[in-house]
């Protein structure tokens, strides 16, 4: 097994953590709008709820103290987060996280975007819809309006931060969300992942980070409450409606929910996101498109003269080759090979460059090297050989020949000043027919610098068939007896 492979079952290494993560992010391009749309609401409903909880928590709790009555209610309001993992909902603060399948070039940035619109959209949805029963029950009116109370006093707090200061504290916030996101893909287990998400949540809501979602939430509450709580809610509680003048709909878009909407998309997508992304993930990808592999072999023959057709690579090359993706499971690539009676294989990126060549032989030294036990989750990427030998599309039959049977250095030893190193009576034909030349059975070929076929061993040796003449017709000569 891979020695990044936890020995505990239950337990992801962070590489492969980061391979869960990659999975999340996609399956998220995968769905339906529907789907989306319908997973959104119940998150942003979620979201409400826990807001719900985290009032009932901290109404009246002075006497305890401000930090532990905080800490109790960031507990509580994890019950959020922890309803979206076990259940599957679409949170936006979350869904941000699908910046690692745009930088894997799995999908285009208009389709991150609209994924992240849907998702905002739907809990937003889900928020209102949750907002509307709760204002239909009259919760506000609990512990003889104290509850209202303090969730005029929070919503009104959200909207007196600077632009920056809400930004900010929107970046602290998702920085904590996605990394509560991230722990849970460190186990297959529902408990360990619903446990993981309580500190991180804790922290966020007792600090007082802004999550755009919550918001959407806790501070239309706070409106709702400000413009249709009866007189006597006012009289309860002993304040009067003017005190809340500030809480309305226009200040909360421009004060709050604009900046911390940007500020969670950059602690998510960017600080955990693509940080991790750039550290597990990019480096592959990176030592993938190594200059070698855009590079021709520069090959040139003195026996050209001698053919009378000027054949080139273009002319005999497989313009429609196999090719592999760098993120396909080995298993499939395997698949592939075999399918089409094929040794090597081209891999390529999104874009159709070229990153690599997947072959028979690396599959072999790796299932050697691991004693036969595959890494269940092992990609082309981590297998590839990424040191390439490339053809440009415009190199002649006779060099490519050559290229391919022929080593100049062993044929003829000489030092950079042309002395010979080693002297040998044989002829150069005879030397040339002795010598072992181990070449790759499959060449990429490159048109300025672009990847457009591959050239094999048979598409060389049909080219050089006429050589030899028109094909001859072999008759059995059993037969031709049997028919005189």
């Amino acid at each position: 097994m891979s020695t990044e492979h936890s020995e505990n079952q239950h337990y992801f290494s962070p590489y492969e953590m980061m391979a869960e993560a990659e999975k999340f992010a996609l399956s998220k391009a995968k769905k339906t709008s529907g789907i989306t749309l319908s997973l959104a609401m119940m998150a942003g409903a979620f979201i409400g709820l826990a807001f719900l909880f985290y009032i009932t928590v901290t109404t009246g709790s002075d006497s305890a103290g401000w930090g532990l009555s905080r800490l109790a209610g960031g507990v509580a309001f994890s019950m959020g987060l922890i309803l979206i993992v076990i259940c599957g909902g679409e949170l936006f603060t979350s869904s941000v996280l699908s910046s690692i399948s745009w930088a894997n070039k799995q999908i285009s940035f208009s389709k991150m975007l609209s994924i992240w619109g849907k998702v905002y959209i739907g809990n937003f949805i889900g928020a209102m819809f949750l907002l509307l029963l709760v204002s239909a029950a009259g919760m506000y009116q609990l512990d003889h309006g104290q509850w209202g109370l303090n969730a005029l006093n929070i919503a009104q707090h959200k909207l007196h931060h600077t632009p920056v200061q809400a930004f900010a504290l929107g970046v602290l916030c998702n920085l904590l969300v996605c990394l509560a996101i991230w722990l849970t893909f460190s186990s297959a287990n529902a408990m360990t992942k619903a446990a993981m998400t309580v500190l991180p949540v804790a922290m966020f809501v007792s600090s007082g980070f802004e999550h755009c979602v919550a918001n959407m939430f806790m501070v239309p509450l706070g409106i709702v409450i400000h413009y249709f709580a009866p007189d006597s809610f006012w009289q309860q509680v002993g304040m009067s409606a003017s005190q809340y003048a500030d809480l309305n709909i226009s200040r909360f878009i421009t004060a709050n929910l604009i900046p911390v909407t940007f500020g969670n998309i950059v602690g998510g997508a960017v600080l955990v996101g693509l940080a991790n992304w750039s550290i597990y993930r990019r480096p592959h990808l990176k030592e993938a498109h190594i200059a070698t592999i855009t590079e021709t072999t520069p090959i040139q023959s003195v026996k050209e003269t001698t053919m009378k057709n000027a054949i080139i690579v273009k002319d005999m090359m497989n313009t429609q080759p196999i090719t592999l993706n760098a993120d396909m499971p080995v298993a499939l690539a395997i698949d592939s090979l075999i399918e089409h009676q094929l040794t090597a294989a081209p891999v390529v990126d999104i874009q159709g460059r070229l990153v690599g060549i997947f072959s028979a032989h690396d599959v072999m030294v790796e299932l050697w090297c691991q004693d036969y036990l595959p890494n269940e989750d092992q990609k082309v990427v981590d297998l590839m050989s990424r040191d390439v030998i490339a053809i440009d599309a415009n190199d002649s039959l006779v060099d490519v020949t050559e290229f391919l049977c022929i080593d100049k250095e062993q044929l003829f030893p000489t030092t950079n000043m042309g002395i010979a190193t080693r002297f040998n009576a044989l002829s150069v034909e005879e030397r040339a027919k002795s010598m072992k030349v181990s070449k790759p059975h499959v060449l990429p070929v490159l048109e300025n610098g672009q990847f457009v076929g591959i050239l094999e061993r048979n598409h060389v040796l049909a080219a050089l068939r006429p050589i030899y003449g028109e094909r001859l017709s072999i008759i059995d000569t059993k037969d031709e007896l049997a028919s005189a």
